[in-house]
C-alpha cells in the first residue's frame, strides 16, 4: 500500500467513528502522509456572546486536522499536547478551513502545525499539537 494509500485507508477508518467531527459538520478536504485539511461551516449555535465563532469550535477544527494527519501512518496516535492563537474571529456563515502539516515526526513523538483560515484566507487561529504514538494498529482485523 502507497503511504497515500495507507493516510487516506487510515482517514476512512477514524472518520466512520468520528461522532464529534462529523456532528459539527466537517468535512475532509484532503488527507496525505503527514497532512490533513477540514472545512467546517459555522452556525448560529457556534456563537458566543459576541456573535462570533466560539473559539472552542476552532480548536476542535484544528484538533480534528492534527488527529487525522497524525493518525495517517497506520499506527493509534493521540494528542499529547496542544495550544492554540487566535487571530481574527470567525463568523457565523463562514466556512473554516484548518490545514495541518508535520513539523517533525521522530520515534512516537510527532509536531504538527495547523493553520484555520475563513473563506477569504485570512488566517483566524494557529495551532501546534504534539502527538504521542501507541503500540496499536489503526487498520488491524477486528
Amino acid at each position: 500500500m502507497t503511504p497515500e494509500a495507507l493516510a487516506s485507508a487510515c482517514a476512512d477508518r477514524m472518520w466512520s467513528t468520528d461522532r464529534a467531527s462529523q456532528a459539527l459538520g466537517m468535512e475532509i478536504v484532503a488527507v496525505g502522509p503527514g497532512t490533513a485539511t477540514l472545512t467546517m461551516p459555522v452556525t448560529e449555535d457556534m456563537a458566543n456572546g459576541w456573535e462570533i465563532c466560539h473559539g472552542g469550535y476552532i480548536f476542535t477544527l484544528a484538533d480534528s486536522a492534527f488527529a487525522f494527519a497524525c493518525n495517517s501512518y497506520g499506527k493509534v496516535t493521540v494528542a499529547q499536547s496542544n495550544s492554540i492563537t487566535y487571530l481574527a474571529p470567525g463568523a457565523v456563515g463562514d466556512t473554516l478551513t484548518a490545514t495541518a502539516r508535520e513539523v517533525a515526526r521522530t520515534g512516537r513523538t510527532g509536531l504538527y502545525d495547523v493553520t484555520v483560515t475563513r473563506e477569504d484566507g485570512t488566517a483566524i487561529a494557529a495551532f501546534r499539537g504534539q502527538s504521542r504514538t501507541l503500540d496499536r494498529q489503526i487498520l488491524a482485523a477486528p
